[in-house]
């Protein structure tokens, strides 16, 4: 787009003026936007994309290419929240659609290929020796947690503060009402003592300990392995299980973070990228333990659901991980990303100004703050505001990532030239808002 951004007065005044260029830039999606209004509570349903004064009404995608509704084109470097790993309208993938399309939806019943995406993931991931299906990384973690209650005879489960496992489950700063009532514990993510601490003095009444071994959509903040390792140990000391939540970080190495860090929880998560670009997720973990999902059990506990093994999920499953995001591609992919935030990084040294990108392999961040961000509390001391400031001058030049927390999952389509587009355009950032980034 390359809308001229004002000259910079300060960071409130710098902010207004991007948002009354992108208001003036993108009227159909400002008149798509007050006529969803009457029918959606904000007029959109999904809170993560939406950011003010209105969202971008994307139309269609081709690779790693968005267009909007006002004709503009954007180098998607969100994305889809590590969901849209294979870029849009992947031919591979297509095929496999367009060959269950020919032999229908919607067919009452199992299907062979639930086994065949059941046995790619089993290979993948090494906790998981059963697994069972569902529609998003939410359900996974409900079920997963769920399961440590009964199977363990406890009621509570820890997790970190300002972590999210799902709009069902966060811990928030503030106690979302959404949130199932489980008993919770929570302890400040990466600090092994005082964790351990809780995990110790709660023993009794707790069933999980549930984690994100890099926090994904709030800021790429990755775990020490030593905090791992620490919770490995005392939660087995305990009986307790330990649950990974890898919805988001499963995509960091070929067997997700657990296997590149050789931390095997009992449980994991799974969702986004999975089901080839389709709605999915996977709960699974110790065989002992998932048999209790066995329907000729007596005691069989229940786990339905329409669309679990929705059989566009399944094919698109089965084509994206057996054929595309290979174990090979994995490695390469992630190297890539490495290689991509150590870039970005140096440029902000040169620069000598307080932003930098945080992450592991080909997920990342921005944080418009100085020195090591190990919680989401130091992140949070980082400017909210230079931030989204970052994101309407990203979306100025034609690069979309996630709003907000500004949010970057890379995907295969990605090229050496959007790269260098980002690069660049991160350059003219601090060229631009350099007085503001003092």
């Amino acid at each position: 787009m390359n809308t001229p951004v004002a000259p910079n007065t300060d960071i409130a005044q710098a902010l207004d003026d991007a948002k009354a260029a992108y208001a003036k830039g993108n009227p159909t999606s400002a008149a798509l936007y007050q006529k969803a209004l009457p029918m959606m509570p904000g007029g959109n349903t999904r809170s993560g994309v939406f950011f003010d004064p209105f969202p971008l009404m994307f139309r269609r995608g081709e690779g790693a290419r968005l267009w909007d509704e006002d004709g503009h084109s954007y180098v998607d470097v969100l994305g889809e929240a590590t969901a849209g790993i294979y870029g849009h309208n992947h031919p591979t993938i297509r095929a496999a659609i367009d060959d269950r399309l020919a032999l229908g939806w919607n067919l009452s019943g199992a299907t062979a290929s639930e086994a065949v995406l059941a046995g790619i993931v089993v290979d993948r991931f090494p906790s998981i020796e059963r697994v069972r299906f569902v529609n998003s990384g939410t359900e996974a973690n409900m079920f997963n947690v769920q399961l440590a209650r009964i199977v363990t005879g406890r009621p509570a489960v820890l997790g970190f503060a300002g972590c999210y496992h799902g709009g069902l489950l966060t811990f928030t700063a503030q106690t979302n009402p959404l949130n199932v009532p489980f008993e919770t514990v929570i302890a400040p993510y990466n600090d092994i003592e005082a964790t351990a601490a809780a995990i110790d003095a709660n023993a009794d009444k707790l069933a999980a300990v549930i984690i994100e071994p890099m926090i994904g959509g709030g800021g790429c903040i990755p775990a020490t392995v030593e905090f791992l390792a620490m919770l490995r140990e005392r939660t087995k000391k305990h009986d307790i299980a330990l649950i990974f939540d890898e919805v988001m970080t499963s995509r960091l190495s070929p067997g997700g973070l657990q296997a590149k860090y050789g931390i095997i929880p009992d449980l994991t998560s799974l969702g986004k990228y999975i089901g080839g670009g389709f709605s999915a997720g996977a709960f699974g973990g110790k065989a002992e333990w998932m048999e209790r999902f066995d329907p000729r059990r007596g005691d069989a506990l229940p786990h339905s659901g329409t669309y679990n093994n929705n059989v566009f999920t399944m094919a698109a499953g089965i084509a994206g991980l057996s054929k595309i995001y290979t174990k090979e591609a994995a490695v390469a992919l992630n190297a890539k990303g490495d290689a991509f935030r150590d870039r970005l990084n140096a440029i902000c040294a040169k620069a000598d100004v307080a932003l930098q990108f945080t992450g592991i392999g080909s997920m990342l961040a921005p944080h418009v703050l100085r020195g090591p961000i190990t919680s989401p509390q130091v992140a949070a001391t980082g400017n909210a505001k230079l931030r989204e400031l970052l994101f309407f001058d990203l979306v100025a030049n034609g690069i979309f990532i996630m709003p907000k927390r500004c949010l970057m999952a890379l995907s295969l389509p990605l090229t050496d030239r959007d790269f260098d587009i980002f690069a660049a355009a991160v350059e003219e950032f601090i060229h631009s808002r350099r007085s503001l980034l003092r």
